[in-house]
C-alpha cells in the first residue's frame, strides 16, 4: 500500500499575519456567585420556613432553580437584603418585631402580676 504525499500549502508570512483582523478583547462578564441552602443559613441564621414566607412576600430574595434538583440564592442579593436590613435597623426606620398576643393564650394564659 502506498501512501500519497499530500501537498503543502504555503505558510503565510508574518506580514500577512499582522494584515488579519484582530479579535477584540471583551471584558469579562462579572461573575455572579450562587449559594446553596446551606451557605445561606449560614449567612441568614433564619428557619427555613421563616425565609420561605419572606420571599413569598417579597421581603427577601427570591431562589432559583439551576437544575430540578439544585435551588441557590444569588450571593450579591443576599448580601445586599443584609445591608439594607442593617441600614434599616441603625437608621430607627426598622419595623418593631410584634410577636403574638400571648394574654390570648387558651393553654396557658399569661397572669398579670397584680394577681
Amino acid at each position: 500500500m502506498e501512501f500519497q504525499k499530500r501537498s503543502s500549502l504555503p505558510l503565510p508570512s508574518t506580514e500577512e499575519y499582522e494584515e488579519l483582523p484582530q479579535y477584540v478583547e471583551q471584558p469579562p462578564l462579572p461573575f455572579r456567585r450562587t449559594i446553596r441552602r446551606h451557605e445561606l443559613h449560614q449567612i441568614v441564621p433564619l428557619a427555613e420556613t421563616t425565609i420561605y414566607e419572606m420571599e413569598r412576600r417579597g421581603d427577601f430574595p427570591r431562589r432559583f432553580n439551576l437544575t430540578p434538583r439544585c435551588v441557590v440564592w444569588d450571593l450579591a442579593e443576599v448580601e445586599a437584603w443584609i445591608e439594607e436590613r442593617k441600614r434599616q435597623s441603625r437608621s430607627g426606620k426598622a419595623a418593631p418585631t410584634l410577636g403574638p398576643d400571648v394574654r390570648q393564650r387558651i393553654a396557658r394564659p399569661v397572669r398579670s402580676r397584680n394577681n
